[in-house]
């Protein structure tokens, strides 16, 4: 049931095209693709925006049941309730020849002045595959948080980013009420609160 019927050779693409080449990119492609019941669909015009790979993570320490997370501007939640400043995972986007692991690592240190000592992968998703082809890499990242906290980010990509600190218990009594707005952030915290005694109890995940 869970293994795909289709795959990528059942998609033909006529042409692609490309719509708009900023920061990220818009392409159109003219496609059809195989259906469950048979045949092929009609051809269509579908608009993919291209973002690449990014990686996240939640920041615990595990001694002191603290997490740690991130504050900065949004523009994407300019018309949201507690937006546009979001509470986040720390994050950033791969680059070329780097992996998650290595991407997270530089991440921690330029959004929140941290090494991490241990990351824990948690999983990887496509944040909206209906019209982007981003794909998150979640880790929990282990770390020492005494006394951290302070405002971080590069100034040249113009990022003013706030590490916050709070015990775990008082994050988790507040999941849910719309301060952490973003699916990255509320995966990760979710899999922290499953895994936060063994994370605890020194136990490997």
């Amino acid at each position: 049931m869970l293994a795909p019927q289709f795959q990528r050779n059942d998609v033909e693409i006529a042409e692609t095209e490309i719509q708009y080449q900023g920061f990220f990119r818009m392409v159109r492609h003219r496609l059809r693709h195989k259906l469950f019941n048979g045949g092929w669909s009609n051809w269509m015009l579908r608009e993919v925006f291209e973002r690449g790979d990014a990686v996240a993570a939640i920041l615990y320490d595990p001694a002191q049941d603290l997490v740690g997370f991130v504050e900065q501007f949004r523009v994407g939640a300019l018309a949201v309730p507690y937006g546009p400043w979001c509470l986040e995972v720390v994050a950033g986007m791969t680059e070329r020849g780097e992996t998650p692991a290595q991407v997270i690592a530089r991440e921690i240190q330029e959004e929140a002045g941290l090494q991490a000592r241990q990351l824990v992968p948690i999983c990887d998703y496509l944040s909206s595959p209906g019209g982007s082809d981003e794909r998150l890499y979640l880790y929990c990242a282990l770390c020492d948080l005494t006394g951290a906290g302070g405002v971080f980010g590069l100034a040249e990509e113009n990022e003013d980013i706030r590490l916050h600190v709070a015990p775990a218990q008082a994050v988790f009594a507040n999941l849910y009420d719309g301060r952490f707005n973003n699916a990255a952030t509320l995966l990760c915290l979710q899999w922290l609160q499953i895994h936060r005694p063994e994370l605890r109890g020194g136990s490997d995940l």
